[in-house]
């Protein structure tokens, strides 16, 4: 069972599936975010929807750099979790899978491309207070916890 974070599922609301990925990536004691501007300022993991026949890791390497202007190399996967949520930005009630991977940033390639994102390098602790949804700060945590066993 993948566990469901953020707002209780609307009784009678119907969501359409979505697939994305998003990475944790980090940086000595930062991680690389993106500050999505609308509808409300919030930080995020990087990344996003999966197209239709796009691998998933294809599309995590697409999202980070369309949301952050980062290549990166991807470790492991880190879990999923589960997003009831509205989507403004395509007028879509949403089941969001959402499978997170560790990574780390590669090289910066330039601004983000994706309107209304801003790469921000996050200190750890405050990523923790800082980003947006439950979910993904879970997922952070996570990431933690296996470079701590890692290095144990």
């Amino acid at each position: 069972m993948i566990r469901r974070y953020g707002e209780p599922v609307k009784t009678g609301q119907r969501y359409r599936l979505r697939p994305g990925v998003y990475a944790v990536l980090l940086r000595g004691d930062h991680i690389l975010a993106t500050l999505q501007a609308a509808p409300v300022p919030e930080f995020q993991l990087p990344g996003g929807g999966i197209d239709r026949g796009e691998h998933p890791i294809a599309a995590l390497h697409r999202e980070v750099e369309e949301e952050t202007g980062w290549k990166i190399g991807v470790t492991r996967r880190i879990g999923a979790f589960r997003r009831f949520a509205y989507m403004p930005e395509y007028d879509l009630w949403a089941e969001k899978l959402c499978t997170v991977y560790l990574g780390q940033p590669v090289r910066r390639l330039g601004p983000p491309t994706e309107t209304g994102h801003s790469a921000v390098w996050l200190p750890v602790e405050e990523a923790l207070l800082s980003l947006g949804n439950q979910g993904d700060r879970a997922m952070l945590l996570a990431a933690i916890s296996l470079k701590l066993h890692k290095n144990a």
